[in-house]
């Protein structure tokens, strides 16, 4: 268990670490599309090729229904509950309300906490393969805080709730560990519930966002992030 809660550890800073990478520097608002843009096609890519099948393989017969039952939560949740949420002023420059960069957050979030849950899963199992896992999800965290921070820098948030942002993920991660200390079996209800959650947000919150710019380069950069995905499976596959 200590080991998966380091190594959990880890990851999670890289969270926080991609958050930073963005604040640190002076990013112009005009900008923030195509880092949502980036984040958008990383975060579906995410959802079908890695959140998915792994859920129907760990549910077979439930896993469809849970990944339903997620999309359909967070449709809900944003229909319910983040509406009703003010988080301060609302600012000139926003490119979508915060509503939709809050809810960008919980879902993330959610796939942070099954991020957590994969670590600790693999290190129940043996040592060997609670590595690999932690080096496949270690791949993606840094963009993962990036993703989270540019979205809500560009919902009209600050930089500091831009930080905790990416912080709350690292948070999630570590929860995601002890859960599955503790709680083995939830995987396979968990994991199919965030992968509806992801593939909610990233086609209904972000994409639509990012299609209301003209032409063709925010396209080829919704699809540079699925390509970036991609990059790091394999990178980390060959490891």
């Amino acid at each position: 268990m200590l080991l998966s809660l380091a190594f959990g550890f880890i990851a999670s800073i890289a969270d926080i670490v991609g958050g930073l990478v963005l604040v640190r520097r002076n990013w112009e608002k005009r900008y923030l599309r195509y880092f949502v843009a980036l984040g958008a096609g990383f975060m579906m890519a995410v959802a079908f090729l890695e959140m998915v099948p792994e859920s129907f393989h760990a549910a077979p017969l439930l896993g469809p229904v849970l990944v339903l039952a997620g999309y359909c939560a967070i449709h809900l949740l944003e229909h319910t509950i983040t509406p009703h949420f003010h988080f301060g002023e609302e600012t000139h420059h926003e490119f979508f309300s915060s509503r939709i960069g809050y809810s960008v957050l919980i879902g993330l979030a959610v796939h942070a906490l099954f991020d957590g849950v994969a670590i600790g899963s693999g290190f129940v199992l043996s040592n060997w393969l609670g590595f690999l896992i932690f080096l496949a999800i270690f791949l993606h965290k840094v963009p993962e805080g990036f993703t989270v921070a540019s979205v809500m820098l560009a919902a009209g948030r600050s930089r500091r709730i831009a930080v905790i942002s990416a912080a709350v993920l690292a948070g999630a991660t570590m929860l995601g560990v002890l859960v599955i200390n503790l709680l083995p079996s939830w995987v396979k209800l968990g994991l199919p519930l965030s992968a509806g959650v992801a593939i909610y947000v990233a086609a209904t919150d972000l994409v639509p966002e990012v299609n209301r710019e003209p032409g063709i380069r925010m396209a080829l950069v919704f699809f540079v992030g699925v390509v970036l995905f991609l990059m790091l499976r394999l990178l980390a596959s060959g490891v």
